[in-house]
C-alpha cells in the first residue's frame, strides 16, 4: 500500500486558475472522493495524480517517489474512467490483458492474474464476449478489473458511476467498497454525487474553484461543515443569520438560537450565519412550547412534498427564512400548507459557520 502526497500543486489553462496552490494527501490504504461542482478542479487534480497533465509548480509523490514528471505508463496507476474505455473489438479477456501486455507478462502468469481479477470483480466465465455483449455495469467491472489486474500502487476513478441507473449505481458502490477493502489500494475517487462520497469514502475533500475548502471523514464534512459552500453542496441546509451575543445569536424577528456549546464563539455584536440540516428538526402543528434547552421558532408551512414514507416541509420563518424539513411519515398524518407550525431542534445541531454573514 502506497499513500499519495500533493505539495503546493497549481494549474492554469491561459488565464484561467484550475487549481491554486493545493497541498494534502490521500493516506496508504484510504478511499478518498474529491467533490465538487463542474470546474472545481477535481477531474484536474486526478489527472495530475495519474500524470496525464503536468502541474505548472509544486510536487506529486506516490509514496516516496516523486512522480511530478515521470510518465504515466512508469508510476503504476490504474485508472478507471466515466466512459469505460473499453475496446469494443476486444474480448474481456483481452481488454483485461492489455496492461499485463504491455509489461511484457504473458502465457500462464498473465492468465492466472486475469482469472484472479475477474474474480475479484465477479465476472468468471465472462471472458470470450465482446463488450456490446455485456450491461453498462458488467463493462464498468471489466474497467475495474483491468485497472486492477496490474497491480497498481493506486486505483483512480474519474466518475467510473455516473452513466449507470441509480439501480446499478448502488450495486456498484457496495462493489468499489469491497473491492477497496479487499485490496487494501489507496484510492481516490472523483465524483459530483454527494451520497455517492459519503457511503463509499474514508475522506471527503470539497473542492470549489480550483481549492480545497474542506477535506476530512464523513461525519465531520456533513455534521460540521466550515463554510455555506461546503454546507449546501453536501446536502439541503438551513440558514439563519443574526447577531451574537452571550452564545446566543438573535435573528431579526427577536428570536433567540442558543450556540452549541462545542462551539466557539464569535465576539459578541457580531454578524454570523448559522447551518441547520432539514433532519435535525422537529415540527409540531400550531404554536407550543419548546423543551427545555431546545432551540425554537415559529414558521407556516408553505407546501408539502409526498413521498411514501417520507416528507419534506417547505416552510417561511417568522423572520422570512425559508426554511426545508425532512419528516418520516410514521402516522400517516400530513400538516396541511398553509399551518402555522413550531420548529425545534438542539443547540448541538446548530452549525456555526466561518463565513460572516
Amino acid at each position: 500500500m502506497t499513500n499519495v502526497k500533493i505539495n503546493s500543486v497549481a494549474k492554469n489553462y491561459g488565464q484561467v486558475s484550475v487549481l491554486s496552490d493545493i497541498t494534502t494527501q490521500f493516506p496508504e490504504g484510504s478511499f478518498t472522493s474529491l467533490l465538487g461542482p463542474s470546474g472545481s478542479g477535481k477531474t484536474t487534480l486526478l489527472r495530475i495524480v495519474a500524470g496525464f497533465v503536468t502541474p505548472d509548480s509544486g510536487t506529486v509523490s506516490i509514496g516516496s517517489r516523486n512522480v511530478t514528471n515521470v510518465p504515466v505508463w512508469a508510476r503504476n496507476i490504474g485508472m478507471v474512467f466515466q466512459s469505460y474505455a473499453l475496446f469494443p473489438h476486444m474480448t474481456v479477456r483481452e481488454n483485461v490483458a492489455f496492461g499485463l501486455a504491455r509489461r511484457g507478462i504473458k502465457g500462464a502468469e498473465a492468465r492466472s492474474q486475469i482469472d484472479r481479477a475477474l474474480e475479484m470483480v465477479r465476472l468468471p466465465g465472462f471472458g470470450d464476449r465482446k463488450p456490446k455483449q455485456l450491461s453498462g455495469g458488467q463493462q464498468q467491472r471489466v474497467a475495474l478489473a483491468r485497472a486492477l489486474v496490474i497491480q497498481p500502487s493506486v486505483l483512480l476513478l474519474d466518475e467510473p458511476l455516473s452513466a449507470l441507473d441509480r439501480r446499478l449505481r448502488q450495486e456498484m458502490q457496495v462493489e468499489l467498497k469491497r473491492i477497496q477493502r479487499e485490496t487494501g489500494l489507496t484510492t481516490v475517487f472523483v465524483t459530483h454525487d454527494q451520497e455517492e462520497a459519503l457511503a463509499l469514502s474514508d475522506q471527503v475533500a470539497i473542492l470549489d474553484r480550483g481549492q480545497i475548502v474542506q477535506m476530512g471523514v464523513p461525519t465531520d464534512i456533513y455534521e460540521k461543515p466550515k463554510t455555506r459552500f461546503a454546507a449546501e453542496f453536501l446536502g439541503d441546509t438551513n440558514f439563519l443569520t443574526g447577531t451574537v451575543s452571550a452564545r446566543i445569536v438573535t435573528l431579526s424577528d427577536g428570536t433567540a438560537i442558543r450556540l452549541a456549546d462545542a462551539e466557539v464563539a464569535p465576539s459578541d455584536g457580531q454578524s454570523v450565519t448559522l447551518a441547520v440540516r432539514p433532519e435535525k428538526i422537529r415540527i409540531v402543528e400550531g404554536v407550543a412550547d419548546a423543551e427545555p434547552g431546545l432551540n425554537r421558532l415559529q414558521a407556516r408551512v408553505t407546501a408539502v412534498i409526498y413521498a411514501g414514507a417520507a416528507l419534506t416541509y417547505v416552510l417561511t420563518a417568522s423572520d422570512g427564512t425559508p426554511f426545508k424539513i425532512f419528516a418520516q411519515n410514521t402516522t400517516g398524518t400530513i400538516i396541511p400548507e398553509g399551518a402555522q407550525v413550531t420548529l425545534t431542534w438542539e443547540p448541538k445541531h446548530t452549525i456555526l459557520l466561518q463565513d460572516q454573514a
